[in-house]
């Protein structure tokens, strides 16, 4: 799991910024929000303009440097606008069974590394300076991977930089995870499956979505009557009292529906709250694999407060070892039934990250109104 993160020079971000998921106050309610000793569902408040967003961009960065996908590539401004640094800088620490990783890497845009590495049980299994040309990695046979040919990498990175970047550098990480005969139960295989897990959802985008041809998969999917019925529980499980059916059209296309005396279009006439909901659904439910981390921003935009006690209740059962963050507005979920004062945290405009336990000088207890405290200013110093 994700032990903890750190970040600097990115974006809102100038100043160093942790999330410590292993710090933790030890009470003894909500403990279904502890996975071995380790946060795994967090919810962070902030006022807007504060950098939730932009967080969660971050965290989800190791997907692109493990996968090399474009899913989470940001072409908007990276560095931070008051900073004079030229990187920002990303560490991750990670403990996986009895072993401890740590790997970091200070980027000069989204695309460009400057220098990536990688650390395990304390001991450094290599360093590239992409800057200098300057590659440490003596140490590689703590990996067993001691036989890789890592002068056609570094052929590689020279021949990048003969043609001016055209291509952006390829991770040493990801070089060796593709590239290394690694065996199943090496750290970095499990590196590789959890990074390739990690999943940032933005409520507003399921507004965005039109409906159509990019719900065919999801379509043909709910042809199964057994995923239909699976969908239309967890709708009235979320409190919408519905029935569905799914027709196909003479045109060949499929079609949703509530099911009334006379059959509705679904997302023609859905609420926003549903349409995030079922986008939520379509995104994460029937995937055959279980997502090792969710960064779920502004999650209950569109939800009532029950609605959205129901979804965390929900997610708490349903991906009980998935690390989760949560962002939100919503104070009604400021309460101890759900979450704890150790894994409630205030993202401040300065870029601090504040768990309410250490918000405050009074010692917090399951009795506490913390939506009262908080609405009243008790926590006002750190947002």
């Amino acid at each position: 799991m994700l032990k903890k993160f750190t970040l600097k020079n990115y974006k809102n971000f100038k100043d160093e910024i942790s999330i410590d998921f292993e710090n933790i106050a030890g009470y003894q309610f909500s403990t279904d929000c502890i996975t071995d000793g380790t946060i795994s569902k967090m919810l962070i408040y902030g006022r807007n303009a504060t950098g939730k967003t932009n967080l969660g961009k971050a965290l989800i960065d190791l997907y692109t440097i493990v996968s090399g996908g474009r899913r989470y590539t940001d072409t908007g401004i990276f560095l931070n606008a008051d900073s004079t640094d030229e990187t920002a800088i990303f560490s991750y620490e990670f403990r996986f069974d009895n072993n401890e990783l740590v790997y970091r890497y200070a980027r000069f845009s989204n695309q460009e590394l400057r220098d990536e590495e990688l650390l395990i049980d304390g001991k450094q299994i290599y360093r590239c300076d992409f800057e200098h040309n300057q590659f440490d990695v003596k140490n590689l046979e703590y990996i067993n991977a001691e036989t890789a040919s890592t002068d056609r990498y570094f052929q590689s990175v020279e021949t990048g930089d003969s043609e001016e970047l055209q291509e952006p550098r390829l991770p040493f990480l990801r070089w060796l995870i593709n590239n290394v005969a690694l065996s199943r139960d090496s750290i970095l295989i499990k590196l590789a499956n959890y990074a390739r897990r990690m999943l940032m959802i933005k409520a507003g985008d399921a507004m965005l979505r039109i409906p159509g041809r990019m719900n065919d998969g999801f379509y043909e999917l709910l042809e199964d009557s057994d995923q239909l019925k699976f969908l239309e529980n967890f709708l009235n499980e979320m409190g919408i009292e519905c029935r569905l059916i799914l027709k196909k059209l003479p045109d060949g296309q499929r079609e949703l529906y509530f099911w009334h005396e006379k059959l509705v279009p679904f997302y023609e006439t859905a609420s926003s709250g549903t349409l995030a909901l079922v986008d939520l659904y379509r995104r994460l439910i029937p995937k055959s694999r279980v997502p090792s981390f969710l960064y779920l921003d502004e999650f209950d935009a569109f939800y009532h407060y029950e609605m959205a006690e129901k979804v965390i209740s929900f997610f708490k059962k349903r991906f009980s070892e998935c690390q989760i963050i949560m962002t939100s507005h919503n104070t009604n979920l400021m309460t101890n039934r759900f979450m704890r004062p150790d894994c409630l945290f205030i993202l401040s405009g300065e870029g601090t990250l504040t768990a309410l336990c250490n918000a405050t000088e009074r010692e917090l207890r399951e009795g506490h109104n913390l939506e009262k405290m908080y609405i009243s200013g008790e926590f006002d110093k750190y947002e």
